[in-house]
């Protein structure tokens, strides 16, 4: 993954730091390890618990009149500051408008401040503007991943934000319409996120907790049904149906 040079911002009255980084290379380690930032970190999907096994899948055809088409295609992501983080921590809207129609996030800005004070800028900078979703997994897991303006599952800011609000417990400790980040490890949230569209019970409590879809989960399931463009059986690879984000806001 790559790294960057650190900067320590001081948020008044709470002692956690945003650490900007320039992410480099590095090498594969792991058998199951791919340039997916979530990848590493997920639990291995247990070929015999599907919930999804058995589920048709819908061509991509049956979408026609759900989705836009869609050119977009990965680029380099915005070149951004810093965020200020002199703001209060408050509830926020993030509003994502996609090919396939809106989906709205309530952020909670109390229990991950600082995720969503990240988040809310780059939404509101065009970071996310015309990003594809790269990833779509439909066994073990069952989320939607998006925020990388390259579709490469490595692109992020030039800053990483440490955790914050991990869930305690395990089972369905991210049920159907949590949001949090993906990783490539602890504290190294970036810009990639993920929507669950279904509850399951295999996702460990590594990844921040900042918000919940209020609106479009069921564009998010349109989505899964249609599949993935993995052709292994594994259930995790590009949406065959594409969905890109065309503007964030955050209100």
């Amino acid at each position: 993954m790559r790294r960057s040079t650190a900067v320590l911002l001081m948020i008044a009255m709470i002692s956690l730091a945003l650490t900007p980084s320039i992410a480099s290379a590095e090498a594969k380690s792991k058998k199951e390890k791919s340039n997916k930032q979530v990848s590493s970190t997920f639990e291995k999907d247990d070929e015999k618990s599907k919930k999804m096994k058995g589920a048709k899948q819908i061509s991509t055809s049956a979408l026609d009149s759900f989705c836009d088409p869609t050119s977009a295609s990965g680029h380099a992501p915005k070149r951004l500051r810093v965020p200020s983080i002199d703001k209060p921590h408050v509830e926020k809207t993030i509003t994502l408008i996609t090919n396939c129609g809106t989906i709205k996030i309530s952020a909670d800005g109390v229990a991950a401040p600082l995720t969503v004070i990240s988040m809310s800028y780059l939404a509101n900078k065009g970071f996310f503007n015309k990003a594809p979703c790269h990833r779509i997994t439909t066994e073990g897991i069952y989320v939607l991943q998006c925020g990388d303006p390259t579709a490469s599952g490595s692109g992020g800011p030039t800053w990483q934000v440490p955790d914050e609000n991990l869930p305690l417990g395990a089972g369905n400790i991210y049920p159907a319409g949590s949001v949090a980040m993906a990783n490539s490890g602890p504290n190294t949230n970036g810009s990639q996120f993920f929507i669950v569209y279904a509850d399951n019970s295999r996702l460990a409590p590594n990844y921040t907790l900042w918000g919940e879809v209020t609106e479009g989960l069921d564009i998010i399931q349109m989505i899964a049904e249609a599949g993935s463009d993995n052709s292994n059986g594994a259930g995790d690879g590009k949406p065959n149906q594409g969905i890109t984000i065309l503007k964030a806001n955050s209100r």
